[in-house]
């Protein structure tokens, strides 16, 4: 046994709550998602439902936080019927996924059109690259509108002039 595996065993278990903290501490999670991580850790299910309920409580853990915080990591690359999609994965109280949401979808064309100038930058050559083009949105959570204008050009030039 090394030094560092010596300490290591002599270092108390973290408790639920220290666990949910470490874990909030790296970035917000759902409820959902403390959930699935602590139970393996806990002697109870209300003891899991305990802890949430006080973290909850006091403001450390936060639906509104949590689908913010998705937000900002995923909609430069994801349109919003994804982000919705992962959004009800983690169960979020209704309001709080539909507000979000909301929010993504009076940015969509912006956000798709800064995505397909990154990935192609110029109009499709052929009609196989058009479709090409179409799939790579709406693979990415895209409405079918946002990506045939997208495509088609409309609304934004190529230039950063303008």
């Amino acid at each position: 046994m090394t030094k560092s595996d010596a300490s290591a065993s002599k270092r108390p278990a973290l408790s639920l709550k220290g666990r949910a903290l470490k874990y909030l501490a790296a970035r917000e999670h759902s409820r959902l998602e403390l959930t699935r991580k602590l139970a393996p850790h806990a002697e109870s299910p209300e003891q899991v439902e305990q802890v949430l309920n006080e973290l909850e409580g006091k403001g450390w853990l936060s639906a509104q936080r949590f689908a913010e915080s998705l937000l900002h990591r995923k909609s430069a690359r994801y349109g919003a019927a994804r982000i919705q999609s992962e959004l009800a994965q983690h169960q979020l109280p209704a309001d709080v996924a539909r507000e979000a949401v909301q929010a993504l979808r009076d940015t969509e064309f912006d956000r798709a059109h800064a995505l397909w100038v990154r990935r192609y930058g110029e109009p499709p050559a052929t009609p196989e690259d058009r479709a090409r083009q179409m799939r790579f949105l709406a693979s990415r959570g895209f409405s079918g509108e946002v990506v045939r204008r997208v495509v088609r050009g409309d609304g934004l030039s190529l230039s950063e002039d303008d």
